[in-house]
């Protein structure tokens, strides 16, 4: 998962051939994965709930594998679309979040690991809606603060299902893997602000 607001492998460089993305709405093979797990969300929180950690962990884990799925297949075979490139994002962070809530109402993830990491999604988000109807538009995709803040998030997630719904306790204690997400939200969050700062305050520059 990338769960980050940019134009995601469905809208890269089109080809010579065809028209562009932004003008292909059709509901696709990638984009009805995508769709299917952007479904699966309230299943996961259900089954965290329910304290069915197991059958949690391994529904995270399908979502997971149909985002590089998805993802490959609009690559491979040309069906990138814009229904797909706001679809895909929306997915990953409607899925994590509602994991990190989920987990901090069950006791198993620090309130205040789950406020930071909902504080920081919001912010993208707003910030997102802002920049784009603005007339500072402009294109931004997910910097290396926030690709590896999101791996922590994936990586603490798949470690606190997999220890208790499956039992297994290798791998870095918990305590390190809060900390690392804690810092790189923190960091990720602070860079986005940078960000928007310049521009905004400098609309017409090259950032």
């Amino acid at each position: 998962m990338v769960p980050e607001i940019s134009p995601g492998p469905e809208m890269s460089a089109p080809r010579a051939i065809g028209p562009p993305p932004s003008a292909r709405l059709e509901l696709n093979l990638p984009n009805l994965i995508t769709l299917a797990r952007l479904l699966s969300v309230p299943l996961t929180i259900w089954l965290i709930y329910n304290a069915r950690y197991g059958a949690a962990f391994w529904v995270f884990f399908g979502a997971g594998v149909s985002d590089a799925l998805d993802g490959f297949i609009a690559k491979r075979f040309d069906r990138r679309t814009r229904l797909g490139a706001l679809l895909d994002p929306a997915a990953d962070k409607a899925m994590l979040a509602g994991v990190y809530v989920s987990l901090g109402l069950a006791g198993q993830l620090p309130a205040w690991l789950v406020g930071l990491v909902v504080l920081r999604d919001v912010l993208i988000v707003l910030g997102f809606v802002l920049i784009q109807t603005s007339a500072a538009s402009r294109q931004l995709g997910p910097h290396f603060v926030s690709k590896l803040n999101t791996l922590m998030q994936i990586v603490l997630v798949g470690f606190v299902l997999a220890r208790l719904g499956l039992g297994i306790e290798t791998g870095p204690p918990a305590s390190a893997l809060i900390a690392a997400v804690a810092v790189t939200t923190v960091l990720s969050g602070a860079v986005y602000l940078v960000l928007w700062a310049r521009i905004f305050l400098r609309p017409a520059g090259v950032l």
